[in-house]
């Protein structure tokens, strides 16, 4: 009888175990597969949306350039109404200026509301170009974009402040101190305007370079080390693209734009190792 017993019990504390360790597999297979779709519902929050056809994708991009040309017409409408007052703001650094022909004026008064209305439309130009471009992006894309586009916007015109404030004037008075006796300085408004123009504008695409290097930074594509070790190249890069950019050929104009642009590199470069440890 003890012998029977004993087996009974032993096949009581196997079946037991077996019964115990089937609960502990399930519970883990439970467990990994609960894991499995979290992961999948991650993964597939992760991917960009899609869904709409190509006829859609098109339909919507004609919707969007729709809005766009009608917020740079609003904006140039209103502008036109206060053209003269732009007009004498961005040519206040030249002082007095003529128009060699009668429409000559008048086109310049279109020439600048456009600009301006061009401006006062960028952030609703960006912000559609965002929205448009916004389905095909992760959830990590989308949240970095609610940053960047705004920055992207104020360091636009951060550009255009400085350049208009700093950089244009010291040209102007660069150019006229050429002027003698018998060679006075006399600026037509048309040649003057698309002078002041292309003088602005590079100045803002130029400030985009911190918050460019940045986002490289921060996904891990380049670092302090490599921005330290590219400095000399970006030094003579900085002037061949003011060569480009600048709208004359000398090398004032060239230095003017180089300059900012390696500045901002070097503010960048300290950005990144001080600041976001790369």
């Amino acid at each position: 009888m003890p012998e029977n017993t004993q087996d009974e019990n032993s096949k009581l504390t196997e079946q037991e175990t077996k019964e115990t360790t089937g609960i502990i597999y399930s519970d883990k297979v439970i467990r990994e597969d609960q894991k499995e779709k979290e992961e999948q519902e991650e993964a597939q929050e992760e991917q960009p949306q899609s869904g709409m056809s190509l006829i859609g994708h098109l339909e919507e991009l004609r919707r969007r350039i729709i809005v766009m040309i009608a917020a740079i017409a609003v904006g140039s409408l209103i502008c036109y109404f206060y053209a003269a007052e732009i007009t004498g703001l961005i040519t206040a650094p030249a002082g007095k200026l003529y128009y060699m022909n009668p429409a000559e004026a008048f086109f310049t008064y279109l020439k600048v509301s456009f600009f301006a209305g061009f401006l006062l439309a960028l952030p609703v130009v960006m912000y559609q170009l965002w929205a448009f471009i916004m389905p095909a992006m992760t959830n990590n894309e989308r949240t970095a974009g609610i940053f960047l586009v705004p920055a992207s916007i104020v360091l636009f015109f951060i550009g255009l402040v400085f350049s208009y404030y700093l950089v244009l004037p010291a040209g102007i008075k660069f150019f006229m101190g050429f002027a003698t006796e018998n060679l006075q300085p006399m600026f037509s408004i048309s040649q003057y305007l698309s002078f002041v123009i292309s003088f602005l504008l590079p100045f803002g695409f130029i400030f985009e370079l911190p918050l460019f290097i940045l986002v490289m930074a921060r996904v891990g594509i380049i670092g302090s080390a490599f921005l330290a070790a590219k400095r000399k190249m970006v030094f003579v890069m900085s002037f061949v693209i003011g060569a480009v950019i600048s709208p004359t050929p000398d090398v004032f104009s060239q230095t003017m734009v180089a300059v900012p642009m390696i500045l901002l590199y070097e503010i960048s470069l300290l950005i990144v190792k001080y600041i976001l440890r790369k």
